[in-house]
């Protein structure tokens, strides 16, 4: 059944879990608005991602699949129980890493944190929920004091806001999933807490050793990493901006501005852009958003990201169906005051002449008063430079490969379809605009924008034609028949 184009333009991504993740689960997921899956190895071992990575396939293969590494960070070591703590107690934080944590010690797996970390430095432990004062130094262990009451488990993550730690960029067990989501081709590797273009030039790294296509999707999440913002664009796919360990590396006041910030300056440089943590986070327990977490959502979609994420919300809360409802149609509701497309420069991601036919493409479309655009892609390129104008009007994007295509599940405004590769501009537009209208309700005077090129020798859009359905149905010859194949 024929249905309407674009429900929301806005990409969701949603976290999934093992032990929730069955095809029909994830299919109602994907039927509600999820266009990528999220795999955070931190909590799962290879098998666990192997069952996840399976159903998803089962279920679309429009699906992208975002597997999140843990990075460079510092955690504290086992606890017998959890350790309670009273405001002004005195401890003392070691990196002694094969021996557990007490009410005395806190051990971290870093054995030199006390050659990096100086006296009036602020540890945080737990997303912030344990503060310690580092007050001096005793041999190979830090000295503080306890600023507020708070219990401490095992395994807790550990921030040393505006202090520079010398970790390695892929860690051991980094090692392990990289190497596994190569195996299982899947599109994305989102790296944790990336500081510098070494980090992703690191994973990248492994990445070229096995031939692998996978795509880096930074996260940003300390200080360094929006410091060296720029340099970290030039080398990665996309940006996560992954607001729970940067809103406690930095002032959390500062985040609005960051994520903000952060999300032009990815549209301009034509990077998609994830915003992260807790978007409707009391909806893991509630099955309705809190209203600062509607407004949070709405915020995130004016500044036109292209794609929002869940966590807890869909991995292990109570309500991962209505979570994802509720984000579809918060973002539905706020594309309906967007302008109608960014106001910038070409660019030249695809080429000069590809980037401006995009923009005329854009252009034309929203003047015309267009209902989609029709553009072929090999590696989709030209299409993220499409997308980056922020149009009102879908891109339908006839991808020649199905990584392709699932790499623009993750572009705004975007609706990625595989096409086996067309020799010629009137049969690409036969057999796009069939299929267009074989799955979507578009009326003979509609006008379509077509773009094409990719056919010929791999160069972007060297072609533009913009038409009624019904001229463009009589100009290439489509019968009543093609439209019921």
């Amino acid at each position: 059944m024929a249905k309407g184009l674009l429900k929301k333009r806005t990409k969701i991504v949603a976290t999934i879990s093992d032990r929730n993740c069955q095809p029909q689960f994830l299919r109602r997921l994907y039927d509600a608005g999820m266009d990528v899956v999220r795999i955070n190895s931190a909590h799962l071992d290879p098998e666990g991602v192997k069952k996840i990575v399976s159903n998803v396939r089962s279920v679309s293969d429009k699906i992208a699949i975002l597997l999140d590494t843990k990075g460079p960070e510092i955690r504290t070591t086992a606890c017998d129980e959890p350790v309670s703590y009273l405001k002004g107690d005195k401890v003392r934080v070691a990196g002694k890493v094969d021996e557990k944590t007490t009410h005395n010690v806190i051990n971290v797996n870093y054995p030199e944190i006390a050659q990096f970390v100086p006296v009036g430095a602020t540890i945080l432990i737990d997303d912030g929920e344990l503060e310690i004062k580092i007050t001096g130094a005793e041999g190979e262990a830090l000295t503080g004091r306890i600023e507020n009451d708070g219990v401490l488990g095992s395994r807790k993550t550990v921030n040393i806001p505006q202090i520079r730690i010398n970790l390695p960029s892929v860690s051991q067990r980094d090692l392990i999933f990289i190497d596994l989501a190569v195996k299982l081709d899947l599109e994305f590797i989102a790296h944790s807490f990336v500081r510098s273009k070494e980090d992703v030039l690191a994973v990248q790294r492994l990445l070229d050793r096995q031939s692998s296509g996978i795509k880096i999707i930074s996260k940003i999440e300390n200080q360094q990493g929006v410091d060296n913002l720029e340099e970290i664009m030039e080398h990665s796919y996309g940006i996560m901006v992954a607001r729970g360990d940067l809103a406690i590396e930095v002032p959390f006041e500062k985040i609005p501005g960051i994520q903000r910030m952060i999300i032009g300056r990815c549209i301009e440089k034509r990077k998609p852009v994830i915003v992260a943590t807790q978007m409707l986070h009391s909806m893991i327990l509630n099955p309705r958003p809190t209203r600062a977490e509607v407004s949070d959502v709405a915020n995130a979609v004016y500044s036109q990201t292209d794609a929002l994420m869940l966590s807890g919300e869909t991995a292990s809360g109570r309500y991962p169906l209505e979570a994802v409802k509720t984000m579809s149609r918060i973002a539905a509701e706020t594309e309906k005051e967007k302008d109608q497309y960014i106001e910038m420069p070409a660019g030249s991601l695809s080429g000069p002449v590809s980037a401006y036919l995009a923009k005329v493409a854009v252009k034309t479309s929203v003047r015309i008063k267009g209902k989609a655009i029709l553009a072929d892609t090999l590696n989709g390129t030209a299409i993220r430079n499409m997308a980056a104008f922020r149009g009102i009007n879908p891109v339908i994007a006839q991808c020649y490969s199905y990584r392709t295509m699932r790499e623009l599940a993750l572009s705004y405004g975007v609706i990625p379809v595989f096409m086996e590769k067309k020799m010629s501009v009137d049969e690409f537009i036969r057999v796009s605009l069939s299929d267009l209208l074989r799955n979507h309700n578009l009326k003979d005077d509609d006008i379509v924008v077509v773009l094409a090129g990719n056919f010929s020798r791999g160069t972007g859009f060297s072609f533009i034609e913009v038409g009624t359905v019904e001229y463009l149905k009589e100009r290439v010859r489509i019968s009543q028949s093609d439209l019921m194949a």
